[in-house]
């Protein structure tokens, strides 16, 4: 067999077996083509050096025609965790960068394709529209994509990588609980009035409006000790959200600049769905883990519960001022789409509260201190004073919030006699896909007590 027509005889990794060339040409013109048909082919292809990486193979002209019609973005896994997205532009180029946001992870392969014109085309992560622009990897907030080199060599799609990539994710380790009791394993306590019944009650609540008054009647009742008990509970599997928030929907194609107020009232609307999962996760992290117990056999100490509630009190007032901004602006939270990405952190990290602290609180809080200079500047660049405030205030919560987490991750880690540096280290490469993306905020994270020893190992190495 020829080497050209040994290009038709790929091994179908989704299926387990080999596709001729007339099935191929059957895909093609047929009615049951799918996109993701084509990149079930996948093949290491010899000929060019042995770093490349081939995913799309095709050696008949009208083939990249078909595909073209169909494919914006497409996500590509590395066992590194580290996976890549592959875009197709409409002026039939590709280009490739790290399929996860720098900001907080959000999937970039569900993001929107912007024109910015000048031949400037950028990706706009879904989560909280932060950009980057194809050819460099570089945002307009100030953070920095890993890029990659794509070539085209007879209708065949090469990416320079360091590691091996597949269509299908790579299968991950079941991290079940470790012995340690759950509130997931626990009845609800009789007494109704008690700290994680109300946090119960407040998951289950859809209304943020509701859910930020009764966060705020809660804190108070604690503070002053009318709720004297922490009680137990079993939270829900999901926090309750009303039923006019839309999902996010991934493809759409937008087109224009930034800097507009359309653009803005976007950012605050994603904040805002930021702090209503913030309000959340604080609630969560006092609920489920209300029976812990270390490695002592102690509880944990009642201060613990009062940071957490404190967390949950900051959060609902960012909520507020966030939603408030938003109808000074003649919109209104819910007139975008929302995700919910960011509860995945707290599902996979449900059974583990020094997982939970590392992740949530010294990972994506910590994520946020460093991008708060760049969102400022955007803000003020624009004259929204009122907006630069609102974010003044929740900056300064936030680094109180980091604080937190770190006091109590390294409370427990102390307690159980564990080396806090590397078991924070083991715990991100274990729960966060990837790697820790500069640029960070330095200062902000040293007030908070984290320095760059926490950090800076997880880095990616430079190639």
């Amino acid at each position: 067999m020829g080497f050209c027509e040994s290009l038709f005889h790929y091994e179908q990794v989704n299926r387990g077996h080999r596709i001729s060339r007339h099935d191929w040409r059957e895909i093609l013109y047929g009615e049951l083509y799918l996109v993701n048909a084509l990149y079930c082919l996948r093949r290491k292809w010899t000929l060019l050096q042995r770093e490349w990486r081939m995913f799309y193979v095709q050696t008949c002209p009208w083939g990249i025609q078909v595909l073209h019609r169909h494919l914006l973005a497409l996500r590509l896994y590395s066992e590194d965790g580290e996976h890549i997205v592959l875009v197709h532009t409409e002026d039939d180029r590709f280009w490739a960068m790290d399929s996860s946001c720098p900001h907080e992870g959000g999937p970039l392969d569900l993001g929107d394709i912007e024109d910015l014109g000048d031949g400037k085309r950028v990706l706009v992560c879904p989560w909280h529209h932060f950009d980057f622009c194809l050819e460099t990897g570089a945002s307009s907030m100030g953070l920095q994509n890993q890029v990659y080199e794509v070539r085209v060599v007879q209708d065949m799609i090469y990416i320079n990588t360091q590691n091996e990539l597949c269509l299908s994710p790579i299968p991950e380790i079941d991290t079940t609980s470790n012995g340690k009791l759950s509130a997931d394993d626990v009845e609800p306590s009789p007494s109704e009035d008690t700290l994680c019944f109300w946090a119960t009650k407040i998951l289950c609540t859809p209304d943020p409006k509701e859910k930020v008054v009764m966060t705020l009647e809660v804190q108070e009742r604690w503070n002053s000790g009318e709720i004297t008990e922490v009680g137990q509970a079993t939270p829900p599997v999901q926090p309750s959200r009303k039923e006019n928030l839309t999902v996010l929907q991934p493809g759409k194609i937008k087109r224009g600049k930034g800097g507009t107020q359309a653009s803005r009232i976007a950012l605050l609307h994603s904040l805002a769905n930021i702090e209503q999962w913030a309000i959340d996760l604080s609630w969560d992290v006092i609920a489920r883990f209300s029976s812990v117990r270390l490695d002592t056999g102690e509880p944990l100490p009642r201060q613990f519960f009062s940071d957490f509630v404190k967390v949950a009190g900051d959060e609902a007032k960012h909520y507020h001022l966030l939603e408030t901004r938003i109808t000074e602006l003649d919109s209104f939270f819910g007139a975008l789409p929302v995700h919910n990405g960011l509860w995945q952190s707290a599902t996979d990290t449900s059974h583990d509260l020094l997982a939970r602290l590392a992740i949530v609180h010294m990972v994506h809080e910590a994520r946020g201190l460093d991008v708060h200079p760049q969102t400022l500047s955007r803000f003020a660049a624009q004259g929204d004073c009122s907006s630069v405030e609102v974010l003044e205030v929740i900056y300064r919560d936030e680094i109180t919030h980091v604080a937190a987490g770190l006091r109590w991750f390294t409370y427990i880690c102390s307690q159980e006699e564990r080396d806090c540096l590397s078991t924070f280290h083991d715990l991100v490469k274990q729960h966060f896909k990837g790697y820790l993306k500069p640029p960070f905020n330095t200062e902000g994270r040293k007030t908070a007590g984290m320095t760059e020893e926490w950090y800076v190992p997880l880095v990616k190495p430079p190639s």
